[in-house]
């Protein structure tokens, strides 16, 4: 049996990208796609379900990466942090800038979760990953509670609300096509903005 020809994944893949930046998700056309690609749409249809099945594809290793990221800065039980490195999470500076340096590393791949995902599965990423960010956080600050570091009275739902005000800083910069030196600017103003340390009571 013959093996498929896999030599035009890459074209589709970046002509879908393109045609997804473009126009997002529900208006993005597969038949553009296919011409931009050089390819007929039974060859996509062969390789792909459809339009959302092509749309996954190309956010996934964007996907990947943020679930790796966001494992390995929680994959350490609280309680095993020391009380300076439980403060020291909630420091802005050098984490902020990381953050946005990996982010801005799948920049593409970001901006479609972001702002061009409405009518696929990852339609609420926006306050899925402010969800997913919250309860971990939330974790951290009820960890320093326990030992007596702050006094604060901050419901899990209060900081669903602070970390969705907080995430949109990071959002938007994408949205509006800042380039690296703007980010980099940008992380001043979020770190000014954003002083975890006074809000929690440290």
């Amino acid at each position: 049996m013959a093996k498929p020809d896999r030599s035009i994944d890459p074209r589709i893949l970046e002509s879908a990208k393109k045609e997804f930046l473009a126009h997002g998700f529900d208006k993005a056309s597969l038949k553009a796609i296919c011409q931009d690609a050089g390819v007929t749409t039974g060859a996509l249809y062969k390789r792909y379900q459809g339009k959302e099945d092509l749309f996954c594809a190309v956010v996934a290793d964007t996907v990947e990466a943020l679930d790796g990221f966001v494992q390995r800065r929680t994959s350490v039980p609280v309680s095993s942090l020391s009380d300076e490195t439980l403060i020291k999470v909630w420091e802005m500076g050098e984490n902020m800038l990381a953050w946005l340096h990996f982010l801005y590393r799948y920049h593409d791949g970001f901006l479609l979760l972001i702002s061009g995902a409405a009518g696929t599965r990852y339609a609420n990423f926006q306050h899925d990953f402010v969800e997913a960010m919250t309860t971990k956080t939330h974790e951290y600050f009820m960890e320093a509670k326990k030992r007596g570091l702050t006094d604060a009275d901050i419901s899990m739902e209060e900081m669903h609300i602070l970390l969705s005000a907080f995430w949109t800083t990071v959002y938007e910069p994408f949205i509006h096509g800042y380039t690296w030196e703007q980010m980099e600017s940008h992380c001043q103003l979020i770190c000014k903005l954003f002083n975890w340390n006074q809000v929690l009571g440290f």
